[in-house]
């Protein structure tokens, strides 16, 4: 959403917004309580670009992560159109894991962002639980993992990646937690329908 709440952006004005939320990602994920001065400077975009889009550090915070895990959800679908459905999965658990790699930097900034406004727990889990249905359902129907596994179950099957260490070789002992857990769903699959 724009700062003006439906209303459709100027192209300039939507790259500009982009551009923050990119910078505004790495730098909180660096340092939760970087000043919105240096974010608007490296996004190269003056102080009141970036509070027009974004009024206050609450705001910022929370649509930082909002477009994150919209990203994260909207690849779901992308990845079932192209691929598999069990290889979109794990396709999707490696992005799952770069997400929680980015949200285990941003942590502080959003805890300090949601207790400021009141903001929810947990804001964006119903949408990735949404997308985690998605795709178990697509494998479930094409018997490429056993039945009945819920979100529920796959959240917590795979909430290892939420306690690896970003600064060890997270990358390469994410892959082999996932590759685990994908193996366990295939085990007991009826096989490709």
């Amino acid at each position: 959403m724009g700062p003006k709440g439906d209303a459709p952006q100027r192209s300039d004005a939507q790259r500009n917004r982009e551009r923050i939320l990119d910078v505004a990602l790495a730098e909180l994920t660096r340092a939760s309580d970087v000043p919105l001065s240096a974010i608007a400077k490296k996004a190269g975009v003056g102080q009141g670009t970036l509070y027009r889009h974004f009024p206050d550090r609450e705001t910022l915070v929370l649509e930082v992560h909002r477009h994150e895990v919209q990203q994260l959800v909207d690849s779901a679908a992308e990845l079932l159109k192209t691929r598999e459905p069990d290889k979109a999965l794990r396709e999707w658990m490696d992005r799952l894991a770069d997400y929680a790699t980015a949200k285990a930097g941003l942590g502080e900034a959003l805890r300090q962002a949601t207790s400021a406004t009141g903001g929810p727990e947990k804001p964006g889990y119903s949408l990735v639980a949404g997308a985690i249905e998605l795709l178990l359902l697509a494998n479930d129907e094409a018997g490429t993992i056993r039945p009945g596994v819920t979100a529920d179950d796959f959240t917590l099957a795979i909430a290892g990646i939420f306690q690896i260490d970003r600064h060890d070789d997270w990358q390469s002992r994410a892959t082999r937690l996932l590759d685990i857990v994908m193996d366990g769903l295939r085990t007991g699959a009826p096989g490709r329908r």
